[in-house]
């Protein structure tokens, strides 16, 4: 499979070198086809038609974990301060407990600058 860096946001401009996934049901369609070398993660992923919160990047978290997904290194890009901290303390739960790898890399920031161009 094609190692591609993964930037799952829905908002965001993509950054140079990263491939995007909108919604949660990209990020998990894109594991499936690709391996992840650099997956950076936001937490709010948008609303519905209903004005209902769609999953979340702390959603496919779990899903990763649950599923015993990999990525190289994981980023946390977020200004939702509640969703990076939840999302980064079930990694590192995840990594201890042997859900995922041990030797995957968690990092609680970006890696990189987050830009809106429209």
């Amino acid at each position: 499979m094609e190692k591609i860096n993964l930037y799952l946001d829905d908002l965001r401009d993509c950054p140079a070198d990263f491939e995007v996934a909108r919604s949660y049901d990209e990020a998990i369609e894109r594991f499936n086809t690709h391996t992840i070398h650099i997956l950076s993660l936001d937490h709010d992923l948008g609303e519905d038609e209903n004005q209902q919160l769609l999953p979340t990047g702390y959603d496919f978290v779990k899903y990763m974990c649950e599923h015993g997904l990999r990525a190289d290194k994981i980023y946390i890009h977020t200004d939702n301060g509640v969703g990076r901290e939840n999302m980064y303390q079930t990694l590192l739960a995840a990594q201890r407990r042997g859900f995922i790898d041990e030797d995957i890399e968690i990092y609680h920031y970006s890696i990189t600058v987050n830009k809106y161009s429209g």
